[in-house]
């Protein structure tokens, strides 16, 4: 998968002239950091295909932003167990979405005209306990605080390579104070990822 920086972005940031490879690689290094920590590709997918844990009224995708028009359509099927029925939704009937969230027909007490639980044997107004969803997801262009977070991981990795926090050739010593990717950064990483969460309310990020 692509980084989610340019080498001319990481060129920009670091005022410098940068060897490609190099960059490259740091840069996919530190996407796939940011990847891993926020549980999120960022990158836009197309008609992907996921078989969800089901069973609650709430189904959350996984992936986030939600793309949804008429090019890039939300494809629901509730999965039967032991090759029973499967049974295609539609939405506004059986399901309704917000943001990355797919809920499901409110119970028949709080409005009886609505159609929920089909079939009928099935507890109302809750998903099966497997549900298949085909959807697109992620930013065409990249959000700039995303990317920025992704720069701030691959000028550590161009800065220090090797990942240590120190070093002795000689008689010469060099500490990387503020450039080692190590637990504190990860964290801090974190923190930014989960301000950009909220700022967007595409995602959560997960403490390890």
């Amino acid at each position: 998968m692509d980084p989610l920086a340019s080498v001319a972005q990481l060129t920009n940031r670091l005022q410098r002239p940068l060897n490609a490879d190099e960059a490259t690689q740091a840069l996919t290094d530190a996407s796939g950091l940011v990847r891993a920590i926020a549980h999120q590709t960022f990158s836009f997918v197309a008609d992907e295909t996921v078989e969800l844990a089901g069973g609650d009224r709430v189904l959350r995708l996984p992936e986030r932003p939600l793309v949804l028009d008429d090019t890039h359509p939300l494809t629901v099927v509730e999965l039967g167990d032991f090759g029973a029925i499967t049974v295609p939704m539609i939405q506004h009937r059986d399901y309704e979405v917000s943001g990355g969230e797919l809920s499901r027909s409110y119970p028949w007490y709080w409005n009886r005209n609505r159609l929920m639980g089909w079939p009928y044997n099935r507890v109302l107004g809750v998903w099966t306990p497997r549900v298949q969803v085909t959807y697109s997801h992620g930013y065409q262009v990249i959000p700039d605080d995303v990317v920025s977070i992704v720069l701030d991981v691959a000028q550590v990795l161009m800065s220090n390579p090797d990942g240590v926090r120190s070093r002795t050739i000689g008689g010469y010593s060099e500490t990387f104070a503020s450039e080692h990717l190590g637990r504190d950064m990860v964290d801090n990483i974190r923190i930014k990822l989960s301000g950009t969460a909220r700022k967007r309310g595409a995602f959560s990020v997960r403490t390890p």
